[in-house]
């Protein structure tokens, strides 16, 4: 939730978040949202789409909605579709790749072309989400899929410990079958690229024993100044 929340919430998208069938009720009490993100896994998402779906007829208007799910499976799609999701994105996704389905999809349901603000702040650093950039300073640094899922969640968890498990279900999945240091050395990439020293950490600080914790201020430090570090293509 924390993930999406970030990704979203930049500028493009006012963003409102549920955990359970009760607090979205409360939320669509008084308030009407352009699009709805439904956890499809979740024991309320049938309900919950039943009331958006009575909410609906009541005001003559449409919400559409963004499906999420771990199940990839064709009864699962199928089963969004007939309670009326109008798309399904399979977890783990990328935070582009949900950006773009949102805008797509709220598009289609106002008619307002809505322009693609790729640029969100996270601390001091700043991210183009499509363009998979990394700018701070005067430095820009290039990332992959994995790694800006992790800079994103890391960041959107404002500062508290984010497990190893809780890493691999978010980005990898819950079906993953991990290698015993697959998280760790992702984490070595992103803080190379980012040239954050393990010892003295500026974005990204472990925590020994539970996870990483992203730290939201930013030091200009040690940054190399009009440098410029891009991934070779497709790593």
């Amino acid at each position: 939730m924390d993930l999406i929340e970030l990704t979203l919430n930049h500028g493009l998208f006012v963003v409102r978040a549920a955990s359970n069938l009760a607090q979205a009720e409360e939320i669509l009490a008084t308030w009407q949202p352009h699009m709805t993100i439904v956890d499809m896994d979740h024991d309320d998402s049938t309900a919950l789409l039943g009331r958006l779906g009575a909410s609906n007829t009541l005001r003559r208007s449409v919400t559409p909605v963004l499906g999420l799910t771990r199940r990839g499976n064709l009864q699962t799609k199928l089963r969004a579709f007939d309670l009326g999701v109008d798309d399904i994105l399979t977890v783990p996704f990328s935070p582009e790749e949900l950006l773009a389905r949102s805008i797509v999809i709220t598009r289609r349901a106002t008619g307002t072309d809505r322009p693609i603000v790729p640029t969100i702040k996270l601390g001091e650093i700043e991210v183009n989400i499509l363009d998979r950039q990394v700018r701070a300073g005067d430095s820009l640094v290039h990332l992959s899929g994995i790694e800006q899922s992790l800079l994103y969640l890391l960041a959107s968890r404002g500062g508290q410990v984010v497990t190893r498990e809780e890493i691999l279900d978010t980005i990898w999945g819950l079906d993953f079958v991990a290698e015993s240091n697959v998280v760790d050395r992702h984490i070595r990439g992103l803080r190379i690229k980012l040239q954050d020293e393990y010892r003295h950490p500026r974005f990204i600080a472990t925590v020994p024993g539970a996870g990483y914790r992203f730290i939201p201020t930013f030091s200009n430090r040690g940054w190399r100044e009009g440098a410029a570090m891009k991934a070779p293509p497709g790593k």
